[in-house]
């Protein structure tokens, strides 16, 4: 057990290493993670990672970091995520009551509440994504600043 806990750490610790290397700025690495964040809060599975790389272009951001920056959504964190983009979305549009609990639909209300919950979701994707995208790359701007500063000699 321990062993198996030893391997996972210097592997994560590899990995984290690989990340610093990455080249660019730390303003290029952060804006990379920013834009990577926002675009994989959206429930768009297979888009998110171009949609990164396109908004790494226009911002000149790390695609790399970008790509990764996307894994904000993966099979662990799909559904507390999307459920609260769209609580989110349905604040903001005025509409937290309407759909309290998704279990009581038949799959006719659902098709027929599909603008609603498609609205909702997409707007709290797009608020959560900014805010998290803020978050995290203002976080990793400091990070890589204080980490260059260190690398770099005086």
């Amino acid at each position: 057990m321990i062993r198996t806990s030893l391997k996972w750490y210097k592997k994560f610790r590899r990995s984290l290493s690989l990340l610093w290397e990455i080249k660019g700025t730390p303003q290029e690495r952060a804006r990379g993670i920013s834009v990577g964040v926002f675009s994989g809060c959206f429930p768009l599975f297979g888009l998110q990672s171009l949609i990164g790389i396109c908004l790494a272009s226009l911002f000149k951001a790390n695609h790399c970091l970008a790509v990764i920056g996307t894994w904000i959504s993966n099979p662990l964190t799909y559904i507390p995520l999307y459920w609260f983009n769209y609580k989110i979305g349905s604040f903001f549009l005025g509409r937290e009551s309407e759909l309290n609990n998704f279990s009581e639909l038949t799959q006719r209300q659902m098709w027929e509440q599909g603008w609603i919950i498609s609205s909702s979701i997409f707007l709290g994707s797009f608020i959560v994504g900014l805010f998290l995208g803020l978050i995290l790359g203002l976080l990793s701007y400091i990070f890589f600043k204080s980490f260059s500063n260190k690398r770099t000699p005086n």
